[in-house]
């Protein structure tokens, strides 16, 4: 199995930087697409970013600017940069990996969330 575990999140405001941590933990496992989704409340899950293995990342149009995804595959650990983060950026945050525990065997993993307040 493969555990994943977020931090960074917290209080912000308006107009602030923030960057949350995502690591991945398990026995054996290889970690193919990193990907953070956010939900606001009242609202459905959306996604915010995506990074292959290679690192080619990819947001939707709705995110580009001033969100930077990233990842460390030696620490098994994908990172989000957010910054000039606006009130409707207050959402929980959740990482989600792709994870190849075997060569027959991928899984879809998520994080328990953190949640990130931008507010004055």
């Amino acid at each position: 199995q493969v555990q994943l575990v977020e931090s960074g999140g917290g209080l912000v405001q308006p107009g602030g930087s923030l960057t949350l941590s995502c690591a991945a933990s398990g026995r054996r496992f290889m970690i193919n697409t990193w990907s953070w989704y956010r939900q606001a409340p009242g609202k459905e899950r959306e996604l915010v970013a995506t990074i292959t293995r290679s690192g080619s990342s990819d947001y939707p149009s709705s995110m580009e600017g001033r969100f930077t995804i990233s990842r460390d595959n030696a620490k098994n650990t994908v990172y989000l940069q957010m910054s000039s983060l606006k009130p409707e950026d207050t959402a929980v945050y959740y990482c989600n990996a792709g994870a190849l525990l075997s060569m027959v065997d991928y899984r879809e993993v998520w994080g328990q969330g953190t949640l990130v307040t931008v507010s004055s």
